[in-house]
């Protein structure tokens, strides 16, 4: 990795004394710099011949109780940058170390729009001011907060809290704090001759697509500008999976896109595998594609029909819950459970396919394309819904990177990358299917994508029914798989690991690693360190709908109130992927 022809037009331009490298599991270089030459740094990998297409993900580490880091930096925190070149497969981290006593970094606003919510989240979880940010308060927890939540020393179970209680005057001062003042968002409260007028749209609007609020300045119906808030979903993902044992962890991931399912698991699961040296079965590799496709054709149906909602049709919305009724049929059949699964295992998937797994999938298979067809008459034969949609909140594919966003609504612009083709993973590399593109980047290309994905999804669910590999459904892995009963109960040694597995889980040597897929909303990514233990020291989850909704406001200044509403539909978001 420290050979990679970007580190080393780094190290040419700035000296190799000014990096430190570290060597990991992410598959990516990893790269320590001093807080002086971050600015610096990014700004060359912002432009020329070794430009970075998007700022993937901007986060923090609280190093204080690692115990493992022999040979890194001295350091109390760590923020890291995750660069990505899609077009060219390419990925950075760049780390830099922070003293307790002297949390401060440049902001890299200027440079990176999308970083603005990043650093204002780590400035909520963690205390780390970000100099010469526009706005930097609080984003997930309330304005009023005491504390900053992923901090080690902060607690992480509710027991560790005293009874919470809230007196009249406290609740006062709650709903004082809610009070959206405009000057603070460098907003005029109007011009000279009329008043803007504030609105809030949510956080209780079924519009709104969840606990989502966002405060609306209008000129009549025209937005004059608008500020997303979020965090009224938040639930702690990432604090719980410090005290979770690698196992158990996984139901949680099943949470983070209530839509995703088993999706959810998969790039929790694969990077675990990393860290423990696991080579997934064939079976199960194929078994774990035909049952994300599965999930992805559920979630984009209810996309598709609250989209068609949105936009002013009713009906479509009962044909398409008729429709994840038939995929959770099969859902249900083979793994025991509907939305939340949690069925992906360290090494594998929870069971074997039950009798008759086959037909069920085959009975699918022939009744989802008819269905598809007519909802594509719906958006291309409906005159008001193409004036609805078309051209509007279009955006382009260098807008797009620049704020980090990637499934469909990415490639609506036009940009082919799907990280399934790209960057395969779980075998998908063993599967035909075409990745659907867009051209004008605007709601209706937005709606017509998952049309096209469910197409394409059908095609691999087909291909793993034809060829499903025979063979184990779980890796034989000490690290994850019990020892066989028959074994347990002769040897005392076999018992004792059983024992261990079952009670206090899998102890994962020191390391880092990384694991990114084409989730149902984009790209979503788990960043894992292991200190040792039977927890993981720091996970990190990097979701799709996250910058998604950060880029509301560009595109919807100077539109309208129904255009906004529509392109909230065409995002495809869920509350718990963005706060997590």
């Amino acid at each position: 990795m420290d050979s990679a022809p970007v580190v080393q037009a780094l190290m040419q331009r700035f000296g190799a004394d000014r990096f430190h490298f570290q060597n990991t599991l992410t598959g990516m270089p990893v790269l320590w710099i001093a807080r002086e030459d971050l600015l610096e740094v990014m700004r060359f990998l912002r432009q020329g011949e070794h430009a970075f297409e998007m700022l993937f993900d901007l986060h923090a580490v609280d190093e204080r109780l690692r115990g493992n880091r022999q040979g890194l930096p001295e350091a109390d925190f760590t923020v890291f940058y995750f660069l990505t070149d899609l077009s060219r497969g390419r990925d950075l981290m760049l780390k830099v170390a922070l003293a307790e006593s002297d949390l401060r970094l440049p902001s890299l606003t200027p440079v990176w729009p999308s970083a603005n919510w990043y650093e204002r989240e780590v400035f909520d979880m963690f205390g780390i001011e970000f100099q010469g940010h526009p706005r930097l308060v609080r984003i997930l927890m309330p304005p009023t907060w005491k504390g900053h939540p992923l901090r080690k020393d902060y607690p992480a179970r509710a027991t560790e809290f005293d009874p919470y209680s809230m007196t009249m005057e406290g609740q006062d001062k709650e709903q004082e704090a809610l009070r959206f003042v405009p000057e603070e968002w460098g907003m005029k409260r109007g011009t000279d001759d009329q008043d803007y007028m504030f609105l809030n749209f949510g956080p209780n609007h079924p519009a709104a697509h969840g606990a989502f609020r966002i405060v609306l300045q209008l000129d009549g119906e025209e937005l004059i500008d608008c500020v997303p808030d979020i965090g009224y979903h938040h639930r702690g993902a990432e604090k719980m999976a410090e005290r979770q044992s690698w196992h158990s962890y996984i139901p949680y991931t099943d949470r983070i896109d209530y839509t995703g399912g088993v999706m959810n698991n998969l790039p929790y699961v694969l990077a675990v595998e990393k860290l423990a040296g696991i080579q997934v079965p064939d079976r199960a590799a194929t078994i774990r594609v035909m049952m994300a496709e599965m999930f992805r054709i559920n979630s984009h149906l209810l996309f598709l029909g609250t989209y068609y909602q949105d936009v002013g049709a009713m009906s479509p919305v009962f044909f398409t819950f008729t429709d994840r009724q038939k995929a959770y049929e099969v859902i249900e059949a083979i793994t025991g459970f509907r939305m939340h699964p949690a069925w992906y295992r360290i090494g594998g998937v929870a069971h074997d396919l039950p009798k008759g797994w086959d037909r069920l999938v085959k009975n699918f298979l022939d009744w989802m394309p008819k269905r598809l067809n007519e909802y594509q008459r719906v958006m291309q034969d409906n005159a008001v819904f193409r004036d609805r949609t078309r051209d509007i909140a279009a955006y382009d594919t260098k807008e797009a990177l620049e704020w980090g966003v990637t499934g469909p609504n990415l490639r609506a612009t036009g940009f082919d990358f799907d990280a399934r083709k790209q960057r395969p993973y779980s075998g998908y590399e063993n599967f035909d299917f075409e990745v659907p593109l867009g051209t004008h980047g605007d709601i209706f290309d937005r709606g017509l994508m998952r049309i096209e994905e469910m197409r394409q999804s059908l095609r691999i669910i087909e291909q793993c029914l034809k060829h499903m590999p025979a063979g184990d459904f779980k890796a034989d892995h000490p690290l994850t798989t019990p020892p066989p009963r028959e074994k347990m109960k002769e040897h005392i040694e076999t018992l004792i690991t059983h024992f261990l597995q079952v009670s206090w889980g899998p102890v994962l040597k020191p390391n880092e690693s990384f694991q990114m897929i084409e989730a149902t909303k984009g790209l979503n990514s788990y960043y894992l360190t292991s200190d040792g233990s039977t927890v993981s020291y720091r996970t990190r989850i990097r979701t799709p709908s996250y910058p998604h909704l950060q880029h509301i406001p560009v595109l919807m200044r100077g539109g309208f109130v129904p255009d906004l509403i529509a392109h909230i539909a065409s995002i495809d978001f869920v509350m718990a992927d963005v706060d997590r």
